[in-house]
Formats: structure tokens, sequence, C-alpha cells
């Protein structure tokens, strides 16, 4: 038994059948785009937690300052 009851072999024949209907280049060229989505989406990930992180210390200030406000009224 392998992965949930596919043995080993199961799986072999599977890829070999997919290499055949596809070809080797076509598969190259899927895992080449799917790997630069990745890259993509990993990247907008980084840069909106940087600007949230950016973005975090002015409302900050702001809410500050409205508070105060309201202190003196």
């Amino acid at each position: 038994m392998g992965f949930g009851g596919i043995s080993i072999w199961s799986l072999l024949l599977i890829l070999a059948i997919v290499i055949l209907l596809f070809g080797t280049k076509k598969l190259r060229n899927v895992g080449g785009d799917l790997g630069g989505a990745i890259r993509s989406f990993k990247k907008s990930v980084k840069d909106e937690e940087v600007a949230k992180d950016d973005a975090e210390p002015e409302s900050q200030i702001i809410e500050g300052k409205v508070s105060e406000e309201k202190d003196k009224v």
C-alpha cells in the first residue's frame, strides 16, 4: 500500500501515461509556469506585509490624536 491505497506501481503507471500524453517539454513548461506563479504570489504577499507594517504606525498616530482631542473636549 502506498498513498491512500495506491501502490507505487500505480503511481508509476499514471506518471508514464501523463508523460506519453503531454511530453516532457510541455510538462517542463508547465512546471516553470507554476514555479513563476508561486514566486510571484510569495513576492506579492511579502510586499503586502511590508506595506501593512509601514501603514500601522500612521494609523496609530492618527488614532492617538483623535483620542487626545476627545480628552480635551
